[in-house]
């Protein structure tokens, strides 16, 4: 899945994936730079709650943008596919200028809102130029190819991720969230290694990767991503192996980006800030 066209004379809105566990308080750089972006006090931030099982998930968030500065925020409690068909939630999800999808569960994101005409809006307005951050599982939804599950480790291995469908806001990358926190190096090489047509971003907490209509990445956040870069790849063992086998890797490229660092996803390309 490609992300929705864009329209001769507008621009694409950021993709912000964020690794979860955003500051919220004491720096809350993160979403002071998406509100920023959204517009400011003139924000209309739209959440998207889904993945939680939590009630109060929502309202958290509405408080959370309201105090920092958004000049409005509101929740819609997408908990069926049939809420995802609403007419009173389509036409407040046009009014945003941000969209936030919370974490939680992913595969709650991708069974209630995949193919629908929620998932359809976010697609065509960030086309259109609005803005869309998740975190956690509301970030793993956001490729075309999402990381479902898989094992904790630093090796690769037959078995270590598992898939499914994302949103598509972005074809040119896998990535994985809460990443060295729960040590999930090995999960994402495994992922590379069955698609190395993409770059894998393994994103910390409290880190995102603010993705321009450039396809330029800039890391904001105390933290740090991980890029698997496998343009030079020179050979993959995973045809190959059987279940359970570790995975021989040659040629791949790793780079370590902290706050301000850049990424290009075109030409593969890392630049310090």
């Amino acid at each position: 899945m490609c992300p929705a066209k864009v329209v001769d004379g507008v621009t694409r809105g950021f993709v912000i994936p964020i690794g979860g566990a955003e500051e919220r308080k004491s720096e809350p750089a993160i979403l002071e730079r998406f509100i920023a972006l959204s517009g400011g006090k003139e924000a209309c931030i739209v959440i998207i709650p889904t993945a939680s099982k939590l009630d109060d998930t929502g309202a958290n968030y509405e408080q959370v943008f309201l105090e920092l500065g958004a000049g409005k925020a509101v929740s819609l409690p997408i908990k069926s596919r049939e809420d995802a068909d609403r007419a009173d939630y389509l036409t407040l999800l046009q009014q945003a200028t941000g969209i936030f999808i919370t974490g939680g569960n992913q595969l709650r994101l991708s069974t209630i809102l995949g193919g629908t005409p929620i998932a359809q809006a976010i697609r065509k307005l960030n086309a259109g130029g609005i803005h869309v951050a998740g975190t956690s599982a509301g970030a793993a939804i956001m490729p075309e190819h999402m990381i479902a599950g898989g094992p904790t480790g630093a090796l690769p291995n037959e078995q270590g991720v598992t898939f499914a469908p994302g949103l598509g806001l972005i074809n040119k990358v896998l990535l994985d969230q809460h990443f060295s926190q729960r040590n999930r190096l090995g999960r994402l090489l495994s992922a590379v290694s069955y698609n190395p047509f993409a770059s894998g971003l393994g994103i910390c907490e409290d880190t995102a990767a603010f993705i321009g209509p450039d396809d330029m990445l800039e890391v904001v956040g105390s933290g740090s991503i991980t890029v698997v870069d496998p343009s030079g790849l020179k050979h993959s063992s995973m045809a190959d192996a059987h279940i359970g086998d570790a995975i021989t890797l040659i040629g791949l490229t790793l780079h370590m980006l902290s706050s301000g660092a850049k990424y290009n996803l075109n030409t593969r390309e890392a630049f310090p800030k």
